[in-house]
């Protein structure tokens, strides 16, 4: 039982030491819960008593219990015993439990610690102490409360993030397939040349675009384009720069004009670059610029024209497993105006293969993080020479797989692959 307080000792209020707290006392004596209860009452705290151990614990799952005065001796429940029931059933809050003890009792003080008491006061209990101890424990248990309120504005702030990022992910996979099916097929037969792709973003969405488009009956048109950054912004601009080059809209298409016969031919390709360039410092607006290969292969000679606008080196496969690395490099589009941009020709013949690729090829890294490079790509292309059009690509692709490790790509994967078979 709790026993009476020290006569004669002063019985000092809270005096802003403390806020008023709600206190649980248990002990099986009604007297004295009744004289520790008057005192606390009279120090401005909230008391409730009881003599069950079973109703206190009850009673503990109360939020407002801050502080809770136990007996060590119970003939019901030592005081230990009640500790250990407080920890293992009531979990949503944390009252701090003063285990009161005789000196004789003292020697059991890590046993009343391992079971989860808070602190102890021997007996006969002097106020001051007492309300001292209740000053600290308030301190305890008004920081733990403050660290329960911020987790729980912690955790619904993080749920909230969590619906936004769900919702952002659900779009940016909406994105992803709207951006793979603005991917033209993936390989297209035309005559006298094949036309393969692969795409393949980092992320959600990528900056990356391929394909092809139609001038005439023995022209077609090429590119391959790298937009800087990613994300959405990035997948955006390189989606509306395809559309530039789209074969649907060929009055639109900023690579072609309309010839005096109404018939649409190509641009030189420098022109074509120099119009992208002019347009996305006027209109687009962007911090962000692409590097862009644009090439028109004749179907009938084998000719190909084209312009390297900042983007690797393209390379042609000869049919006897000859890498040729051509190209004379050039400025990005968008960075400044008035950018000199120039062409430069290849001759294919039947059997030839011309690729073009973005730097997520060649700069790709294996562990250690040295680059495949262009030496890399060469003897990949080299190895899957037997190998055709979309095949072949996703050869080069397991290739660099094998070389990086893991196919979590740093950046976006993407190539074009013109098979020139020749024609009469």
């Amino acid at each position: 039982m709790i026993p009476s307080l020290m006569i004669g000792e002063e019985h000092p209020r809270t005096n802003g030491l403390s806020p008023a707290l709600t206190v649980l006392v248990l002990d099986d004596s009604p007297a004295q819960r009744n004289m520790v209860c008057a005192f606390l009452r009279k120090w401005g705290h909230r008391a409730i008593s009881t003599g069950d151990p079973v109703e206190a614990l009850a009673r503990a799952r109360d939020p407002e219990i801050s502080l809770i005065l136990c007996d060590w001796m119970m003939p019901e429940m030592t005081g230990p015993e009640f500790c250990r029931c407080l920890r293992a059933e009531v979990t949503e809050t944390y009252p701090y439990v003063l285990l009161l003890t005789s000196k004789n009792e003292r020697s059991a003080v890590p046993e009343g610690l391992a079971a989860g008491a808070d602190d102890f006061l021997s007996k006969p209990v002097r106020p001051p102490e007492l309300q001292a101890r209740m000053n600290a424990g308030a301190r305890i248990v008004a920081m733990q409360r403050e660290l329960r309120a911020k987790n729980g504005l912690l955790e619904t702030t993080l749920d909230e993030l969590q619906q936004v990022y769900s919702a952002i992910d659900r779009d940016l996979d909406e994105a992803r397939r709207l951006q793979m099916a603005s991917l033209q097929d993936r390989h297209c037969a035309r005559d006298g040349g094949d036309v393969s792709l692969l795409l393949e973003a980092s992320g959600h969405v990528g900056g990356d675009m391929v394909g092809h488009f139609k001038v005439c009956d023995y022209v077609v048109g090429l590119y391959s384009i790298d937009v800087s950054g990613h994300g959405v912004a990035s997948a955006m601009l390189a989606a509306r720069i395809a559309g530039m080059l789209s074969e649907a809209s060929p009055d639109q298409n900023i690579a072609m004009q309309r010839g005096s016969d109404g018939a649409f031919h190509a641009l030189s390709p420098e022109l074509a670059a120099a119009r992208m360039n002019a347009l996305m410092l006027k209109e687009v607006q962007t911090d962000r610029y692409f590097t862009i290969c644009i090439a028109f292969a004749n179907l009938r000679s084998g000719a190909v024209r084209m312009v390297q606008a900042g983007h690797p080196h393209p390379m042609i496969l000869r049919a006897g497993g000859q890498v040729d690395v051509i190209g004379d490099g050039g400025p990005p589009v968008g960075l400044l105006p008035d950018m000199p941009f120039t062409s430069f020709e290849a001759q294919l013949s039947p059997g030839d293969r011309l690729l073009l690729y973005s730097d997520g090829l060649t700069e790709c890294p294996d562990p250690s993080g040295t680059m495949l490079d262009d030496a890399g790509l060469i003897t990949l292309m080299r190895t899957h020479r037997d190998l055709a059009g979309t095949e072949f690509l996703d050869a080069l692709r397991n290739g660099l797989v094998g070389f990086a490790g893991h196919e979590d790509f740093p950046d976006d994967l993407s190539a074009l692959l013109f098979s020139y078979r020749g024609r009469g």
